[in-house]
């Protein structure tokens, strides 16, 4: 069975689970524990090379995080995030979705309501994963969309517009519990929340996020299950402590 029919299946039976990956290592874990998607996003513009948003970030980064990805996850399917301007043509789109899969990605992410671009890669048999709500590629700041009736109406219709178009499921980011509700229950494809409440048909979080990496970065729907930044601070003090007392290496750590 294709993963993108697996996934549909999904809907409404058990929760998916995504989280994010950015290296061999981390996807290799993620793969191990059994996740039901791996997305490399393109908020490693953020969590991996520091800038203040996605804006930045380019094919050649994505591709080379996909490569590695792809090194770690044998059995876990893959989903490129396309960046920002990879998607602003439908040959732009097609040439550099077929980058992702070379990469050893197995299908794409894209923001927005895009029906020229989604359905031609959906023709060109590439499985597509919509993303409506808050747009961090577009977005002029980082806050929570559909608050208004009328930006609600509007992100209800791309949903229901990019569920039409095929896509094997559609990410809500940051936008009310009840609207969530209301797209989950009118479109057949899975949606996968952040920020959007509970009833949506699984979640994602960004791996260095739910892990602790960043104690600044605390929005409301983050949850942390690890404090990391804690955990790495004290070894690496603890090391240093040893290197200069003498007490690293040690006879156990030696070669003779």
């Amino acid at each position: 069975m294709k993963f993108e029919d697996k996934i549909r299946q999904m809907k409404g039976k058990e929760k998916i689970i995504m989280l994010t990956a950015y290296d061999y290592q981390m996807a290799k874990i993620l793969d191990e524990v059994g996740v039901d998607l791996i997305l490399v996003g393109d908020s490693l513009g953020m969590v991996f090379q520091g800038y203040t948003d996605t804006k930045k970030v380019t094919m050649d980064d994505m591709i080379y995080h996909t490569k590695a990805v792809a090194r770690g996850a044998k059995n876990t399917p893959v989903i490129g995030d396309m960046p920002i301007h990879s998607y602003d043509t439908v040959e732009t789109a097609l040439k550099n979705a077929q980058l992702f899969l070379d990469a050893g990605a197995n299908g794409v992410k894209i923001e927005g309501n895009k029906p020229e671009i989604i359905e031609a890669l959906i023709a060109a048999k590439v499985p597509v994963m919509g993303h409506v709500g808050l747009l961090p590629q577009t977005a002029q700041a980082y806050k929570v969309r559909g608050k208004t009736a009328e930006e609600a109406k509007q992100i209800f219709q791309d949903a229901v517009e990019i569920d039409g178009y095929g896509v094997f499921s559609i990410v809500l980011e940051c936008i009310p519990e009840n609207l969530a509700k209301r797209i989950t229950e009118n479109v057949n494809a899975p949606t996968i929340g952040i920020g959007a409440g509970k009833y949506c048909d699984g979640q994602v979080l960004v791996i260095n996020d739910m892990l602790g990496l960043d104690e600044s970065f605390t929005p409301k729907y983050l949850k942390r299950y690890a404090n990391l930044n804690k955990t790495i601070k004290n070894a690496v003090k603890r090391f240093m402590k040893e290197v200069r007392l003498g007490a690293y290496p040690d006879e156990e750590h030696t070669y003779h």
